[in-house]
């Protein structure tokens, strides 16, 4: 049987998502694609879940796309192509979408490579912590290509348009300390588990529920026009005034204890 090509495990609260194949830098392949989407799915099922710590086993996060596993069947790249009808996304576009939409912050740690595919997927993260030393770029460039595992949204939203399109049209290759001074990067470490635990574990400490309505209020206000984004603030914060954890966190505080929280209630 051959090894999972996405491991999953799930300590408390946190859930670590490692890309498996070590031997090929990560690279990603179709069973890869499936992989990611099966355990975005489990991730989101399981409601003790209140983060998810996105890495890469070996020597690099992702040196993108596989293309001599995949183009070795066409008719497996037209079938993962088409999109689709419902969510509007293919499979190449969902398995990293999928992990923007679920309703636990993703926590992505680079080191080694993470270009083409792999950069799109950590684009697709909340939050991307990388060594100095890490590679980042949009390698398409290179082989003639646009970034299709949608990068056009994650990216137009972290860097502003003339980096965007410098980075899509020279497939540029940068170091992680440039691309956290371009905004790719929310921080740099020589050990990024370092600030991405602290983060992830202050993040955990709030209402899981909280937590969850405040991806989805960013998530979807993103492109609103006011009036749209102060609908949706009312609706999530009526949500919120009304939910069990936020009881929880209110008699905590007034206590000035440290909040027990139930399992996430909000977001499907």
């Amino acid at each position: 049987m051959p090894e999972p090509r996405v491991l999953l495990h799930v300590d408390g609260p946190v859930a670590s998502v490692s890309l498996n194949r070590p031997e090929k830098l990560n690279g990603v392949d179709i069973a890869m694609l499936r992989e990611l989407v099966t355990t975005a799915r489990r991730v989101r099922e399981d409601r003790s879940v209140r983060a998810v710590v996105l890495r890469g086993e070996g020597d690099a996060f992702c040196a993108g796309l596989d293309f001599a596993s995949v183009m070795s069947s066409p008719s497996t790249i037209v079938r993962s192509f088409v999109p689709n009808p419902l969510r509007g996304q293919n499979l190449f576009q969902h398995a990293a979408w999928v992990w923007r939409e679920l309703p636990v912050p993703v926590v992505a740690v680079v080191h080694g490579h993470c270009y083409g595919a792999g950069l799109q997927l950590a684009t697709a993260a909340d939050f991307r912590f990388s060594t100095p030393d890490a590679r980042w770029s949009v390698l398409e460039a290179k082989w003639g290509l646009v970034p299709d595992m949608s990068g056009t949204a994650s990216l137009r939203e972290l860097v502003g348009g003339d980096v965007a399109r410098r980075l899509t049209m020279t497939g540029e290759v940068l170091d992680g300390t440039r691309a956290h001074a371009l905004g790719l990067v929310s921080g740099v470490a020589d050990d990024p588990d370092v600030p991405a635990r602290e983060l992830v574990e202050a993040i955990i400490a709030r209402s899981p529920d909280s937590v969850a309505a405040s991806k989805a209020l960013l998530n979807r206000t993103r492109h609103a026009s006011p009036r749209r984004a102060f609908a949706v603030e009312r609706r999530l914060q009526l949500a919120m005034l009304l939910a069990k954890n936020t009881a929880i966190a209110r008699a905590a505080n007034v206590r000035k204890e440290k909040p027990a929280f139930g399992e996430r209630r909000f977001g499907r």
